[in-house]
């Protein structure tokens, strides 16, 4: 929990925090707090949707991997890039902040704005040329070294809070609160999206958590909500300590918290304030690299780049190319946009790819697709994800206001070059269902005989459960389904069922039928309203199998009882009958599962009715 919640916080207390405050003064003036507040706010439903996305699909490649998988694989290449792109901009921020601090460490150095934001730049691309060769090193940050780091630097904002907060006074750094307007304060707020875009980073590393189901979502949202409450603080201090003083027009404090500090705490502060900053910009510019240049490397697994992009080193074990790619597109970035327009092209980025983000929660949760079993549901869907879906069209309208020629210029040709690399190249080689595909299919009543991201999901949940097959699974997997329809009586079945098993237990069919029926002559095996567990012995040794049967018009085992919907026919010798008294009690627990019989009986493939049972939740070490 405690690393998981380190990586979400950490990817939020960056720049967004210690930089990023006097630029967004800049726009909305005193109101940059409720701005921030707004921007937590409109997080919610994608922090809420990816949560859910997380523990239905912990794979690494994050949120391209999911748009991918729910929207297909065109919109998949368009997210990837943007989602890769973003995450490049959100690190190019961070090192950013650290060539902002210059002005700390050369407080005589007289130079004009233009000069310093270069020399911030010139600093930035340094540490981004550092970062990028230790990446390529393989440097691994432990997973307990990041909890101590991000609670080094939650001790430093909470001892900044105490020393700072009572020196905010309401007049007149409040005076004038929305000089600004309202479609000011939406920009702001989307322009500070980039503060909370790191939290996605924790779904990268879903799959390879323990019990993702329920770590993910505990430690993102805790993070979530304690970092935005920082973040609120934080940014009411610095507006409520030197207001004005945070840009007069045409200069930008890119220090505040430091600033305040020094005014609050003298220079110790200063320097504690500094050391937190720095250490916050190392680990978010150095880890984001990593997690960036994850991105176009699943992309290449999956076979929408060229493989060789996504090649491993042979002796450093990392994706040299990728991190090489990542590397030089940010050092262009920086180069090519002023930190403003950094900012505002990497948050409206991120707006688009949490938009998509909401998108596929609704696809993946109306298409169907029996094995999207997320352990952690998004409360109040679809109504938060609709929500969500209006809020970020609204954000994106009013950062495409911001965003200058440049950063429109770069956005169309990536657009067009994406649009001709999928023609050219990825349509040719990539046939993958989608999420979409499987919903358009189901509205338009047709069938869809591509069942790949079905068993993608199968396999996901098997690995994201640590289901570890037992023998009961092994008999699932080989046995036979029947799916009847209209209504059949006991006998039928009985006869259906002996014509499968016939073969493989070296039975005549007619020999198991009589079985069947001698057994139901006794006692009735139905043991509950709609459910039947029809069984016989034969003769000799080690010797089990099953059939598993659903038929939606019903079974007629009593004419004055309820229909029998759901059976699972069952032959055995007689050493297996402890065998057989633990496969009672591993269907006893399948079928009271949560949500079993909905899913049953919305199953579309016999296929589909053996995953159910493979994906359950039972104790497997009873069989």
């Amino acid at each position: 929990f405690w690393d998981v919640y380190s990586i979400a916080a950490g990817a939020m207390i960056s720049s967004g925090l210690f930089v990023l405050p006097g630029l967004a003064y800049q726009m909305a003036g005193p109101a940059v707090v409720i701005a921030y507040a707004l921007a937590a706010l409109m997080m919610t439903p994608t922090v809420l949707s990816g949560c859910e996305l997380a523990t239905a699909m912990p794979k690494s490649g994050g949120s391209y991997f999911i748009i991918e998988r729910s929207l297909g694989t065109y919109p998949g290449t368009l997210a990837g890039a943007a989602m890769w792109l973003s995450l490049s901009l959100k690190s190019a921020f961070a090192m950013v902040g650290i060539g902002a601090f210059a002005r700390l460490l050369l407080p005589n150095l007289d130079l004009d704005p233009i000069g310093w934001e270069w020399l911030i730049k010139g600093i930035a691309i340094t540490f981004c040329i550092t970062f990028t060769l230790v990446n390529l090193w393989s440097v691994k940050h432990a997973g307990r070294l990041q909890v101590v780091l991000v609670f080094g630097l939650l001790a430093a904002i909470g001892v900044f809070l105490v020393f700072s907060l009572p020196s905010v006074e309401q007049h007149p750094h409040f005076d004038n609160f929305a000089q600004n307007g309202f479609g000011g304060l939406l920009a702001t707020a989307g322009m500070v999206f980039i503060s909370f875009g790191g939290l996605t980073k924790a779904a990268d590393v879903a799959e390879e958590v323990r019990h993702p189901g329920r770590t993910v979502p505990r430690a993102i949202l805790t993070a979530f909500i304690t970092v935005s409450i920082l973040y609120i603080l934080c940014v009411t201090t610095v507006v409520g300590t030197i207001g004005s003083e945070l840009s007069d027009g045409t200069s930008v404090d890119m220090t505040p918290l430091s600033t305040v500090a020094g005014m609050t705490m003298g220079p110790a502060g200063m320097i504690l304030l500094s050391a937190a900053a720095m250490a916050a910009f190392i680990t978010t510019g150095n880890a984001g690299i990593m997690a960036a240049s994850r991105t176009p490397m699943a992309m290449s697994h999956d076979g929408l780049l060229p493989a060789g992009l996504g090649k491993i080193h042979p002796k450093f074990q990392t994706p040299v190319r990728a991190v090489l790619l990542t590397g030089a597109s940010m050092i262009l970035m920086i180069s090519l946009l002023s930190i403003a327009d950094l900012v505002k092209l990497a948050s409206t980025l991120m707006i688009a790819v949490f938009l998509l983000i909401n998108v596929s929660v609704l696809i993946m949760r109306s298409s169907g697709i029996q094995n999207y079993r997320p352990l952690f549901r998004s409360p109040l869907y679809p109504w938060m994800q609709i929500l969500g879906v209006g809020i970020y069209s609204i954000l994106l309208i009013q950062m495409a206001q911001l965003l200058v020629p440049a950063s429109w210029i770069t956005l169309g040709v990536l657009a067009v070059l994406l649009t001709g690399w999928y023609l050219i190249y990825v349509r040719k080689r990539v046939s993958r269902a989608s999420g979409l595909a499987l919903l358009v299919h189901r509205l338009a009543e047709t069938t869809f005989e591509q069942p790949s991201l079905e068993t993608e999901l199968k396999h996901l949940a098997i690995e994201r459960d640590d289901i570890r097959h037992d023998r009961l699974d092994e008999i699932l997997l080989g046995c036979s389904v029947l799916d009847l329809t209209g209504h059949v009586s006991s006998k039928m079945l009985f006869e259906r069922a002996s014509e499968m098993l016939s073969d493989r237990m070296d039975l005549s069919a007619d020999e198991l039928c009589q079985a069947f029926e001698h057994r139901e002559a006794q006692s009735s095996t139905v043991l509950q309203p709609g459910l039947a567990i029809p069984h016989a012995i034969i003769p000799g040794k080690g010797r089990f199998d099953l059939v598993i049967v659903r038929c939606k018009d019903g079974i007629v085992f009593d004419p004055e009882q309820p229909y029998v919907k759901t059976a699972f026919l069952m032959v055995g010798s007689l050493d297996e009958r402890n065998f057989h008294l633990k496969v009672l009690m591993a269907i006893a627990q399948i079928v009271e599962e949560k949500g079993f019989f909905t899913r049953w009986f919305a199953a579309e493939r016999e296929e589909q009715l053996r995953d159910i049972l493979l994906l359950s939740t039972r104790h497997r070490e009873l069989c």
